[in-house]
């Protein structure tokens, strides 16, 4: 799957929350998501742009990992494989004894909305802010993706240049 996404760092989620209402999104509820993000002993994904992540949300953990960011779409746009695991403590124990290493951690609160095909993210993330997100899966038209995000976004009052970076590479830049 692409994952294709337009962050937008904003002043405030209330504004946003209220137009999702209006327009009668689906609220699919709000959790705590705590990320820990490993590098392979074999390259760099720091390098190769890409990521690992283990996150502990409610449920079981979910493993993910995110390929090199394709910049043709002008939005953020990667490929994303995820898979639950029962536990995700045993599961970084695999990682530990396998040689990779964490890099960073990233805990953010996000509320979770649905309007037809696209995912609202409002997000805090801690360290860094508050964060909007637009996200569509495509299974290979992620120039249709991109042009649906941006009309959600003019729709929604949702401006401001686009991130490219992720929640990860903010973080680590403030260090």
């Amino acid at each position: 799957m692409l994952e294709i996404e337009l962050k937008v760092r904003v002043d405030s989620l209330d504004p946003i929350r209220q137009n999702l209402k209006d327009r009668h999104a689906e609220f699919k509820g709000k959790q705590h998501e705590h990320d820990i993000y490993y590098n392979a002993p074999h390259r760099d994904f720091g390098s190769t742009d890409e990521a690992l992540r283990v996150r502990y949300t409610d449920g079981p953990a979910l493993v993910t990992y995110k390929g090199k960011k394709l910049r043709e779409y002008g939005l953020k746009a990667r490929e994303e494989l995820n898979t639950a695991v029962e536990s995700g403590e045993v599961f970084e124990q695999i990682l530990d004894r396998l040689g990779f290493t964490r890099t960073a951690e990233v805990n953010k609160w996000r509320e979770n909305y649905r309007l037809g095909n696209a995912s609202f993210a409002l997000d805090q993330v801690d360290g860094l802010g508050t964060f909007v997100e637009i996200e569509i899966m495509a299974e290979t038209n992620g120039a249709d993706a991109t042009g649906q995000i941006q009309k959600f976004a003019k729709e929604m009052g949702i401006s401001g240049e686009p991130i490219l970076a992720s929640y990860l590479e903010l973080l680590l830049s403030t260090r």
